[in-house]
């Protein structure tokens, strides 16, 4: 899969990265060849590989599942810089 320097410019858009329009064309360039590197991934024969999640057989501990009577949010507030109504008061971060 080829990638051009409008599907590029339109990534770095949303991605809301600065690049300069001559630099798209080296960009297209690289991510062309990543891709192309992981399409190599495709001809690995996986028929009878079991799915894991490590690379180490680990199995998890496990623990007593206890009703509790819940965290001290007093308690726990009282650390926060602002708090309103038992909530912690943090700064907008969507636009």
């Amino acid at each position: 899969m080829a990638i051009d320097v409008d599907t590029v410019r339109k990534v770095a858009n949303l991605a809301q990265i600065r690049e300069p329009d001559a630099r798209l064309e080296a960009l297209a360039g690289e991510l062309s060849g990543i891709l192309k590197w992981i399409e190599q991934l495709d001809e690995v024969d996986t028929d009878g590989v079991e799915p894991m999640t490590s690379a180490v057989a680990v199995a998890l501990p496990m623990r007593e599942d206890l009703v509790t009577e819940g965290g001290d949010a007093a308690g726990i507030l009282a650390n926060a810089p602002k708090a309103r109504n038992n909530f912690f008061v943090v700064p907008k971060v969507v636009e």
